[in-house]
């Protein structure tokens, strides 16, 4: 399919009573009064490409690699209720779209407790009234987005391999010898004291960088029940019989969240035999 592609370039600054005429046509291009050249070009676009497959190179000899460890991969359960007001008043619910976010995600060290925290953020489309009779009613469709928060702890059971050991920081002090003559009635000219020097401070600290666990979400999957509250009657003269306005809705939800932990690990990968054909 062609397609006509136009390209603006400036081989040089020219003011608007100076532009070149392409094909009984002035061809402005640019800002603040100059212009430029322009021209057009013709091209093909084919929408299906060949390709040939190529030779995968990999090291087979074996090697030491940091690659993501799976630790544990769960499926968590987390109930959230909530209220949620609308800034108009309601006549139906049209539909709800949810995306969960997950903001914390977090291992505490030698307790297996997990700690998650999150929102699912909702897109609420919902109908108004404008007019209406006995048998018919109009109105807008309107829209709201809320983020409903959760949070939850939950115990870790690490069906993939165990978190590495954590290696704590080290502080050690150390000090050095002195001797020092002794003066006083009580003391022979071949007393000293030999003790250490207080006017020194010696001493050798590690800080080490564990590597921290992490999440990945695999799935998330939410069964809701919503309801709204307090509708009212008709407050019109005509309108549909069945039709209520409501200002607050009522939503109980059961989030399944499946998370897969991770953690960067030093992994020794064995030598890899190829069957030749």
């Amino acid at each position: 399919m062609a397609k006509n592609v136009r390209i603006d370039y400036f081989p040089k600054t020219i003011k608007k009573d100076e532009a070149v005429v392409y094909g009984g046509h002035n061809k402005f291009c640019g800002k603040d009064g100059l212009v430029g050249q322009c021209t057009n070009v013709e091209a093909d676009t084919h929408g299906q490409c060949t390709n040939v497959p190529t030779d995968i190179e990999a090291i087979s000899s074996g090697v030491v690699a940091r690659i993501p460890v799976v630790l544990a991969e769960l499926r968590i359960q987390v109930n959230v209720n909530s209220t949620i007001e609308l800034p108009e008043y309601a006549y139906e619910i049209k539909n709800i779209k949810k995306k969960v976010k997950i903001t914390q995600c977090f291992l505490i060290r030698d307790t297996g407790l997990l700690f998650i925290k999150g929102f699912i953020r909702k897109n609420i489309d919902y109908s108004t009234r404008v007019s209406s009779n006995s048998c018919s009613f109009h109105g807008d469709l309107r829209h709201i987005t809320v983020d409903v928060p959760f949070t939850c702890t939950t115990d870790v059971f690490f069906n993939g391999v165990s978190p590495a050991a954590i290696i704590d920081n080290t502080s050690r002090e150390f000090t050095y010898q002195t001797e020092h003559a002794l003066h006083g009635a009580e003391y022979g000219t071949k007393d000293k004291l030999i003790s250490t020097d207080n006017t020194e401070y010696n001493q050798i600290s590690s800080e080490e960088f564990n590597q921290l666990p992490y999440c990945e979400v695999i799935r998330a999957e939410i069964v809701e029940f919503d309801e709204a509250l307090n509708p009212l009657g008709f407050d019109h003269k005509y309108m549909p019989f069945e039709e209520r306005k409501f200002k607050k809705i009522q939503e109980k939800m059961v989030l399944y969240l499946t998370i897969k932990l991770l953690q960067n690990r030093q992994v020794a990968i064995p030598p890899t035999l190829f069957d030749e054909c």
